[in-house]
This record gives C-alpha cells, structure tokens and sequence, in this order.
C-alpha cells in the first residue's frame, strides 16, 4: 500500500478488502486511530479551515469516498479505488461483530439513532453496541469521557463534516483506544429513513446524482464544488 498526493493531502490506495483489513488492524492497537472518508467539498474546507486541513493531514487513513475525488486522481494518472465510506463503515461493523469488539455510536436524531441501531441489532448477529449517543449534546468532553469507560473499540461519529472529524480530533486527546471513522449520513441509510441509491448508481460511482434528483435542494451544495474541484486538479496538473 501506498499514497498519492492530491491537492496537497495524501490519500490512501487501499483496496476495499485492504482497507478493511487495515481498519481491523488498527482497531485492536492501544491507541486511537482516524479514519477520514474524504470527498470534494473536504477539500473545500481544508482551504479555509486549517484545524481541519491538519486533521486531513494527520489521520491513519484517509480513503477516498467520493467519485470526485476519484475523478481527480485519475486526472493525475492515479487509478484508485473509490471506497464509499457507508459501505466501509457497514463492513467494519459486521466484522467486528465476528470479533465480539465493543461498538459505538455517535450522532444522528435520537429517532434515527435509535432505528440506525435497531437495525444493525437485527441484521448484524452478535453486533455488541455497548455506547449509542445522538449528535444533539454540547459538552464534547462530557461524552468523550462517558464513551472511554467502554473501551469501544469501533466508533462511528456522524455529525456531520468537518464536526466529526474535529470531535474525533478531541477524543483522541482523552480515549485510550479504539478506530474513530466519520460516517456523516450513514445512520439515516441504516435507520431507513433515507433510502439508498440503486445499485447501478453505486458502481459507478453516482450516488451523489441519485440523492440530488431525491433532494433538488442538494443541487447548491454539489455545484459548483465537484466541476470547481475537478478545474483546481486540471490546473495542479498544468502547474498553473
């Protein structure tokens, strides 16, 4: 395994099956581990934001999640594996499972929170949830220290980018252990309460597009991030 540099972040070229061995990997250390799903708009942020560009910088994994951020390593000459960050996130969670490794769960509604959890109970045997918290609280520190007392091992945060990844940058100054992954929307997937796109849009990469025909109101937010994003590669590429 190695990583390509893009737009001045590195980024891991695992294979799904690579990276969920890695993941494991790190799971079980005596230290807390990061696991960035990184997309366009990451980038975005990273611009302005430079907690958050160090946090990219910073983090054991950084995989790329969205089919722009594929598009643009391509643009490099870099075929690299897209690995959605939902799907690495459900695997974890099964795999784990087979390995009796405490899980926990941070973000979302507390009704979407609670199906997101009743569902993987019912569909992942063996699942062992021991801390489930939603993302409506206010003191960090408060929940950070509430989570190290079950020594989870597995901890899925969504709140959201970039309230995630710098709540996972918090809790690594205070936990002893365990694989922190920013999830964003994947409680809403597992709660059912919004439905995934088709699988014909998942190979190719453009659940994105899906999600914009359900929710016009996403069309401000994609553009002009992703075409904008795609012109800032062509032009580290030009040296322009």
């Amino acid at each position: 395994m190695s990583r390509v540099k893009l737009l001045g972040y590195e980024i891991d070229t695992y294979s799904f099956e690579g990276a969920i061995e890695k993941g494991l990997e790190l799971e079980i250390q005596d230290k807390v581990s990061q696991v960035v799903t990184i997309n366009p708009e990451m980038f975005d942020c990273a611009k302005i934001d430079p907690e958050f560009a160090q946090i990219l910088k910073t983090a054991e994994m950084v995989i790329p999640d969205g089919v722009g951020v594929k598009l643009g390593l391509k643009i490099m000459n870099k075929n690299v594996d897209r690995i959605a960050g939902v799907d690495f996130a459900k695997r974890m969670l099964e795999e784990s499972a087979k390995q009796n490794l405490p899980i926990a769960l941070i973000g979302a509604k507390p009704e979407v929170l609670e199906l997101a959890r009743k569902n993987l109970e019912q569909e992942i045997n063996g699942l062992d949830i021991v801390f489930a918290q939603d993302g409506y609280f206010k003191d960090d520190e408060q929940v950070i220290n509430e989570l190290k007392s079950t020594n989870a091992r597995l901890i899925l945060v969504a709140l959201g980018s970039p309230k995630q990844e710098k709540f996972i940058k918090k809790a690594r100054n205070i936990l002893n252990c365990g694989l922190m992954v920013g999830v964003g929307g994947s409680f809403d997937v597992w709660s059912g309460m919004v439905e995934r796109a088709p699988e014909i849009y998942q190979r190719f990469g453009i659940e994105w597009l899906y999600r914009t025909i359900k929710q016009p109101e996403r069309f401000k937010r994609i553009f002009p991030t992703l075409p904008l994003f795609v012109l800032r590669v062509i032009k580290q590429k030009l040296g322009l």
